[in-house]
């Protein structure tokens, strides 16, 4: 409760009190124990028996559209007085609420002794148009505004626009603005209870419906809204896949049953807002075909362009939209049947699993019965390509070679598969890569390491995959053959380079395997073919002499087939009749050296060592000579040559004694050398000292000779510079008297010169000053002149122009003006003549009237020339 006190209250413990005008107080007996209210204007004296309990407070005012709460008012008669019990205590109505509004006069009202200010003076709720408020009623009362009885627990919206007067009876729970509907929107209400609709339909709780009406919509009190719909719109590129989900009657009046699911498209409507028994599906797009495109839908139901349609619910493009089969003349497709039908346009009856090929030039569209196995189109083959092809029906494989050749329907190509090692040399030159070793062969440490050293011309570079059904092709390289066999019709054939090599489907390569590195080892390298030769392989062999020293020999063969005729079969089979001719040859050479070395002494064998080798590998003929080669049999490989490239101990007390004696007789030959030099050294020194003196004594005598022309140039210099510097000052004074009388002859010319010309200089500048000053005072006597005569006419037309603006009468009035007005003045005043003197002076009357009226004429002139201005 607001407490207003005033400047004359005073304290509690004084009897008096002033109350102003609008004030209050409660004055409490304590005889009775009744409360009682005093109102001012008033000066009120408090009893000994009296307690002033509030107060002095000011009264509340309630203006226009405003109101309060008071809480346990007081009880009124009719006539709106207040009703006091025997005690003089106002009754009051305990528990009770009274909505106190503003009065016609507006009069201010105290609070009674009991009553409360539950809610202070609050303005009126105003509630704006498109909004309301939601009621709700807390006891049972007659509505006369609706004219309806109320119960407690009902809601009611009070609409705007309107101000609302609050009642005891009634609470508001809130204030509820309207939805605004667009165009193309809808917003969604549901039922809180059974209720009748604004638009009179009856709703049971928890139903929904749509309002579709463009404006604002203010939902009922039970009514609430789910959510603003927004419409969707259709073009001919989109649909709405809709499902019901409860049996109704859709927009365009059709029946719908629960589940059912069906389009909306342009056709039916513009937009569409989804209704509350419909269900968004997908948004369908359209299908659109060219004129080169098709497509299945399943059901099945073929499509050809040029078209455009929504897919129906259910249905399902199969595959998608395909492209038209445009087949040129080198195309086919491959067909196969997977329902009987009549083909029209072969004209034949197709039962499932039947398969056949369409060839170009045509379009081909196929029909549902029909699957696309495949598009094949024909592969050109030059004279070395080619391609391996089987009969999916027989199984037989066959080579076709040098055509353009397409695949039937009952044909596929075959893959021809290779041992890995075959694929892996077919990648590789067999010339520049023929010592490399194959990636199988890297198990070991040492064998990596010697393919790492033996590689370093390889290529690492990834060779592309084979394509296995394309037909393999190896070239075999000049003077190199190739065993191929066939194993079906169980025959080899052999092919000498330099050719290209094509198998067929049952024919492989013979893979070498010879042996490689230093000392020999078997498996090491591994090729296709077989080089010819001429070529070399080193080799390292242990052997010991007689006297049991054992030493290490690398030797170096120079081999080569030597075939008499390639033609002969017979003939070229024993190139491969020895599968390492390699590690064959190398045993049989080391065999017989070590076979001829252990009879021989070590002394011997050092001295004669290439003969050993040689005499034991190629052997004598019948003139005991060494022959010239060493031939194979079995295989004609011939050896030409042996090159001893190093002979090392194997044991190391030989290699230690021979290292010994080596560089025994190294140090012998090296102090031999030695001395020899030095003696040489000496001899050398003697004869460069000889020398030497002998060119000192020549150097000498030549020394003295110059010395000798010296002295005597030197004297000679001396004179002829003292008679040159004599005459060059004799000269240099001569010169110099001559240059200084010459300077003197110039200089004095050179004074008069400039003499003169200063002299002409002033008088040009004289000249100049005067021709100025001239100039200057001639236009400054015409400047003058011109001003003179400028003013001299612009005096002249001023006093034309001032004669011409007075006038000839005005002038003339002028001239007259002062006789006349003499003449008017006199007859004015009636006079003849008047004449006052004091009698001494003597008086001259000639200029009396003149004199008398001078300065009135002044006056009048003076006047009258100005007038015009």
């Amino acid at each position: 409760m607001s407490k207003a006190t005033t400047t004359d209250k005073k304290s509690d413990s004084g009897p008096l009190y002033r109350i102003p005008p609008y004030f209050y107080i409660h004055v409490l007996d304590q005889n009775t124990n009744v409360t009682r209210l005093e109102i001012g204007p008033k000066t009120f004296i408090k009893q000994d028996n009296e307690t002033v309990t509030i107060g002095p407070e000011k009264m509340i005012t309630v203006p226009p559209r405003h109101y309060c709460v008071i809480e346990s008012p007081v009880v009124r008669n009719d006539a709106g007085e207040v009703i006091f019990d025997k005690n003089g205590q106002a009754k009051l109505v305990h528990a009770d609420l009274e909505i106190r509004l503003s009065q016609p006069d507006q009069s201010p009202f105290p609070l009674y002794p009991g009553e409360i200010l539950r809610q202070p003076v609050t303005p009126l709720k105003v509630v704006p148009a498109n909004s309301a408020l939601r009621l709700k009623a807390v006891l049972d009362f007659q509505d006369e505004a609706a004219d309806e009885q109320r119960r407690a627990g009902d809601e009611w919206l009070y609409e705007g626009p309107a101000t609302y007067i609050p009642r005891k009876e009634v609470s508001v729970e809130e204030q509820i603005r309207a939805t605004v509907i667009s165009s193309n929107q809808a917003i969604r209400l549901c039922a809180k209870k059974e209720i009748v609709d604004r638009t009179g339909q009856r709703r049971v709780t928890g139903e929904e419906w749509l309002i579709k009406k463009t404006g604002a919509y203010l939902p009922l009190a039970y009514e609430t809204v789910v959510s603003v719909e927004n419409a969707y719109v259709l073009t001919d590129k989109k649909a709405l896949h809709l499902c019901a989900l409860k049996t109704f009657t859709d927009n365009f009046g059709k029946e719908r049953m629960n589940g059912e699911e069906w389009l909306v498209t342009l056709a039916d409507t513009e937009t569409h807002i989804l209704s509350v028994y419909e269900q968004l599906v997908s948004v369908v797009n359209v299908v659109t075909l060219t004129s080169r495109q098709y497509c299945v839908i399943i059901d099945p139901k073929l499509v050809v362009g040029e078209k455009s349609f929504f897919l129906q619910p259910g249905e399902k493009l199969q595959n998608g939209i395909q492209d038209v089969f445009i087949l040129g003349e080198d195309e086919g497709v491959i067909l196969k049947c997977i329902e009987a039908f009549k083909d029209t346009q072969a004209n034949v009856n197709r039962n499932p699993g039947d398969r056949w090929m369409i060839r170009g030039p045509t379009e081909y569209i196929p029909p549902t019965q029909v699957e696309v196995v495949t598009r094949r189109k024909a592969l050109p083959l030059d004279a070395n390509e080619g391609i391996y092809v089987r009969d999916i029906k027989t199984g037989c494989v066959r080579a076709v070679i040098g055509e353009t050749y397409m695949l039937t329907q009952d044909e596929e190509l075959w893959q021809k598969e290779l041992p890995k090692k075959v694929e892996e040399l077919l990648s590789r030159d067999a010339l520049s890569e023929r010592n490399v070793l194959t990636r199988s062969q890297t198990s070991d440490k040492n064998q990596s390491q010697q393919q790492a050293a033996t590689t370093t011309t390889s290529s690492n570079v990834n060779v592309a995959k084979r394509d296995k059904s394309k037909l393999v092709t190896y070239r075999v390289p000049h003077n190199a053959a190739v065993q191929i066999y066939d194993y079906k019709a169980k025959k080899a054939r052999i092919i000498f380079g330099p050719e290209l090599v094509m198998l067929g489907p049952d024919e492989h390569f013979t893979l070498l395997s010879l042996s490689g590195s230093v000392p020999k080892k078997p498996n090491q390298i591994q090729s296709l073919c077989l080089l010819l030769g001429p070529d070399f392989f080193t080799d390292v062999i242990v052997i010991e002499t007689a006297d049991h020293a054992r030493l290490s020999l690398q030797l170096s063969y120079n081999w080569h087939f030597e075939i008499s005729d390639i033609e002969d079969d017979k003939e070229a089979s024993k190139l491969f009749s020895v599968p390492d001719f390699v590690g064959d040859a190398a045993k049989a050479i080391a065999s017989r050296v070590r076979g001829a070395v252990a009879g021989t002494q070590f002394d011997d064998f050092h001295k004669n060592s290439a003969q050993i080798i040689r005499t034991s590998v190629f052997g004598l003929d019948a003139n005991q000579k060494i022959r010239e080669n060493f031939t194979f049999p079995q295989n004609n490989l011939v050896i030409t040559s042996i090159d001893i490239q190093s002979v090392e101990p194997v044991d190391q007390r030989t290699r230690d004694a021979l290292q010994k004696s080596v560089q025994l007789a190294i140090e012998i030959t090296t102090n031999s050398q030695e001395a020899a030099a030095k003696h040489e050294a000496s001899r050398r020194e003697q004869e460069a000292k000889g020398l030497l003196e002998r060119q000192r004594i020549k150097d000498d005598a030549e020394a003295e000779e110059v010395r000798k022309q010296l002295l005597l140039l030197q004297a000679e210099s001396s004179a002829v510079e003292v008679t040159g510097q004599a005459k060059a000052e004799a000269q240099s004074r001569a010169e110099s008297a001559l240059i200084e009388g010459r300077a003197s002859v110039e200089q004095a010319r050179l004074r008069a010169d400039a003499a003169r010309i200063e002299a002409e200089a002033e008088i040009s500048r004289l000249q100049l000053a005067r021709e100025a000053e001239i100039n200057y005072l001639r236009e400054q006597n015409e400047l003058e002149i011109t001003k003179k005569a400028e003013m001299s006419r612009i005096e002249t037309d001023k006093f034309k122009l001032q004669v011409e603006s007075i006038g000839a009468s005005t002038i003339q009035a002028i001239a007259t003006s002062g006789p006349d007005t003499q003449v008017k003045l006199l007859q004015a005043l009636g006079l003849q003549s008047m004449l006052v003197t004091d009698g001494h002076s003597p008086i001259n009357l000639m200029g009396f009237g003149q004199g008398l009226l001078g300065g009135l004429n002044a006056n009048t002139i003076s006047n009258a020339g100005g007038a015009p201005n």
